[in-house]
């Protein structure tokens, strides 16, 4: 498979099934080949593990994932992506696509189905419209994950990752100290 991170390749896979970037769904793919290793470590996984991974995109982090964990599954709420991830995924056994609203699902049933005695992670590059939805969910629901990396808009990270009473702190900050530790891994250049 060609490298998900050119441009040419993303046209050419976009064209192939008719796909246009959703607005909508604050949709975007990375295009840094260095980004989804650095998410990965960031994360801490490795072959024990099972990854829950929001929003796959084209399958960009999803590859590094299925590289280093045991098991990945991504959620999708975009019906237009399961042939272009279909292509993308092909042959990599440890991958499995469950399309549906990642603020509707029942995440607890799908963790403890897919991840049966697994450490899990949580691993997505969010659009930032999202971003707090999707993070109060995560926490908020106590599901059985040890960690949840996400790449987010600088503007995001510093809500998320605020020390609460401070002048940058919100009520997303608050909530994410309320049920966690926050730490600002890396910088991605734009």
């Amino acid at each position: 498979m060609p490298e998900l991170t050119d441009l040419s390749v993303i046209r050419s896979l976009c064209e192939k099934y008719d796909f246009a970037l959703s607005k909508g769904f604050g949709q975007n793919f990375i295009i840094n080949p260095g980004l989804p290793p650095k998410i990965v470590d960031a994360s801490g996984v490795d072959k024990s593990w099972g990854v829950l991974e929001i929003g796959p995109g084209i399958g960009v982090l999803t590859k590094e994932l299925a590289r280093r964990a045991a098991k990945v599954v991504s959620i999708e709420v975009d019906e237009r992506l399961p042939p272009l991830l279909a292509e993308t995924m092909a042959g990599v056994e440890n991958f499995k696509l469950v399309l549906q609203d990642v603020l509707k699902a029942d995440l607890r049933a799908l963790i403890e189905e897919e991840f049966p005695g697994m450490p899990v992670a949580v691993c997505a590059n969010l659009p930032y419209y999202i971003t707090s939805p999707i993070v109060m969910k995560l926490l908020g629901d106590r599901l059985p994950i040890r960690n949840l990396t996400v790449m987010v808009q600088k503007e995001a990270a510093d809500r998320l990752a605020a020390a609460p009473g401070t002048r940058a702190s919100s009520a997303i900050s608050c909530a994410v100290s309320y049920y966690a530790t926050s730490k600002l891994m890396f910088t991605a250049a734009p």
